[in-house]
């Protein structure tokens, strides 16, 4: 169990920098927006690109963002049953859900949006407006979100599983902060 927990701790530190380049693109992406739109009607300048550019901003804090708020155990679940469950029951949730839903729909979306990424990769698309973007770099961010989303996840099913079993206090499952 402590190698398992090892790359579980060495998968949220990993998801924690993406979690924190996720908050970043947030302030980011709000000024790219607020200065397009000062230079389009202040001074009639604008370009597709810098559209895309929050496109790709937004699609990169989501991919990214969703491994990181698994981490944090801030994601939306069903709480009607949830919440009257014991700490026991909770673990047991967080661990089937775990490997019935969420693994298995990673993998599948992962697996279904690498030749989308391949078939950009490979032909070099670009966007079809004027001044648009390279389109290929941003469709790597699918495959690798999923990547990330599943390895997160396994880290949560290995937390989970070595707290039922008495390797870390159940004080280590952090709850939601909402």
């Amino acid at each position: 169990m402590g190698i398992l927990l090892a790359f579980s701790g060495f998968i949220d530190r990993i998801n924690e920098k993406f979690g924190i380049l996720a908050g970043w693109l947030v302030p980011l992406s709000c000024l790219i927006s607020a200065g397009n739109a000062m230079f389009r009607y202040a001074f009639d300048l604008s370009s597709n690109g810098w559209l895309e550019v929050q496109w790709y901003m937004f699609a990169v804090l989501v991919m990214f963002g969703a491994a990181y708020t698994l981490k944090r155990n801030e994601h939306v679940r069903v709480d009607i049953l949830y919440l009257n469950l014991s700490e026991r029951g909770k673990l047991w949730i967080d661990i089937l859900g775990g490997i019935f839903f969420l693994l298995p729909t990673c993998v599948v979306l992962g697996i279904l949006s690498w030749p989308f990424f391949m078939q950009s990769y490979s032909i070099g698309e670009m966007s079809g407006n004027a001044g648009g973007l390279l389109r290929w770099p941003i469709k790597i961010v699918l495959p690798a979100g999923f990547t990330m989303l599943a390895l997160q996840g396994i880290s949560e099913i290995v937390k989970r599983a070595a707290a039922l079993q008495g390797y870390v206090d159940d004080n280590t499952y952090k709850r939601p902060t909402q």
